[in-house]
């Protein structure tokens, strides 16, 4: 087996770690808290897969970037919530009821929506572009629906034995999460840094700022409700972004993988502010 395929197996195995350590702190009703919420759920709906993606179109319209930054800003503009949502809207002051159902509610109707969103914008740019609901299926059971939901059930039937859990399953995930992920950003750090200059960086502020203020106006009058929402708006799905892009464009996969991962350097600069801010408004 390839050091590659290691890695990205050990980065899927952290990522199902830190999940379920979430899940072994979430409440069972967590899972269906948009249910009971749709004004809130549309409203999540709207900000995460509507306006982002009207804003990425706009962006490579109005712009002449690089191919491989047009495939990317519009597959992340697709691509459903970050799997540790629910951790990083706690660390802001949000509400993590809402960031465990919104998860939920964002992976499911990412069967439906990522594969109408690929299809629509291949017909809007006179390309064939495509993505079986199949290819998502893994990534939202590996990364958030299987860890999430067997954290909860053992929080639920073995709560003394998840509480002794949590702490030390949820650090030794971050900290080999943060592992796996250095060695990534090492063996694409040459064309990461290649990318400096032809607007790569400008377009991924652009569009990390416009998804934390359209969260946080579409958040409503709940004020944890809108960190996790302006959280979510901003910081998108690698792993279903890269999916997009291997099933249509396989040849720009290395490039973009680059963009994707300025993408999260950038996403996590921005969101830090913004998550003190919030935490300090909270109290």
């Amino acid at each position: 087996m390839q050091a590659q395929q290691l890695i990205q197996i050990a980065l899927l195995l952290s990522i199902f770690l830190v999940v379920f350590s979430l899940g072994l702190e979430a409440k069972p009703g967590d899972a269906v808290f948009l249910l009971r919420r749709p004004s809130l759920a549309l409203r999540s709906l709207l900000s995460m897969h509507i306006v982002m993606v009207a804003f990425a179109v706009a962006v490579t319209q109005l712009f002449k970037l690089d191919p491989e930054i047009e495939v990317a800003i519009l597959a992340l503009a697709v691509s459903p919530v970050p799997p540790v949502l629910p951790r990083n809207s706690r660390k802001g002051g949000g509400d993590n009821s809402y960031s465990v159902g919104l998860l939920f509610v964002a992976v499911l109707a990412a069967f439906v929506i990522v594969p109408v969103s690929i299809d629509g914008l291949g017909r809007y740019f006179g390309v064939k572009a495509y993505m079986p609901p199949g290819k998502i299926l893994p990534i939202v059971l590996i990364t958030a629906l299987v860890p999430m939901v067997s954290g909860i059930l053992l929080s639920r039937f073995a709560p003394k034995f998840a509480a002794r859990l949590v702490g030390p399953l949820g650090k030794g995930a971050w900290i080999l999460l943060l592992a796996v992920a250095l060695p990534v950003i090492i063996f694409n750090a040459g064309l990461m840094f290649s990318m400096l200059g032809n607007g790569v960086l400008a377009v991924l502020v652009a569009f990390s700022l416009v998804g934390l203020m359209v969260g946080h106006l579409l958040g409503g009058p709940d004020p944890e409700a809108r960190t996790v929402l302006a959280l979510a708006t901003c910081v998108r799905h690698p792993g279903i972004a890269l999916t997009i892009v291997a099933v249509n464009f396989p040849h720009l996969k290395s490039a973009v993988l680059a963009v994707i991962l300025w993408h999260l350097i950038v996403g996590m600069i921005l969101t830090t502010p913004y998550k003190t801010w919030r935490r300090k408004s909270s109290r």
